[in-house]
């Protein structure tokens, strides 16, 4: 399958996407945390989730998805739909185009759990994987 997005590109997506779900605790308000239900204050644990790196992560996931054009956004979107399921591969074209028709995709993207697995997911349904992209040579 040739894509229109960069493959390069996919592959940035996933590793800040990774990066940006590592920082992200599940189910954690703030006032305390997973381990500590009883409301002990332990909140150095959680320190590095309140600091700019976080936000940095998320601004640089948001600022590759908003880098891209139309049709690869859509795109992104179809190929995570792939990898939950939702679509098959040999549904592609249906899928590219129920994405086409999306709205606000980027932030559709920017809430969807496990974005780095979903997106891998469909790349590897089309046997496209980010495996080599970058390594110097």
């Amino acid at each position: 399958m040739e894509t229109a997005t960069p493959i390069d590109m996919l592959c940035r997506i996933i590793i800040r996407a990774r990066e940006y779900e590592a920082q992200v605790p599940t189910n954690y308000d703030g006032d305390e945390s997973p381990d500590n239900v009883d409301g002990d204050d332990d909140d150095e644990a959680y320190s590095v989730l309140d600091d700019d790196l976080n936000t940095s992560v998320e601004e640089e996931l948001q600022g590759a998805l908003d880098d891209l054009a139309e049709d690869q956004i859509a795109e992104v979107l179809a190929l995570c739909w792939v990898g939950t399921g939702d679509y098959d591969a040999s549904d592609w074209d249906e899928a590219l185009q129920a994405a086409g028709e999306e709205r606000h995709i980027v932030d559709q993207l920017m809430e969807m759990p496990m974005l780095a697995s979903v997106l891998e997911s469909g790349m590897a349904a089309f046997e496209l994987d980010c495996d080599g992209v970058g390594e110097l040579t």
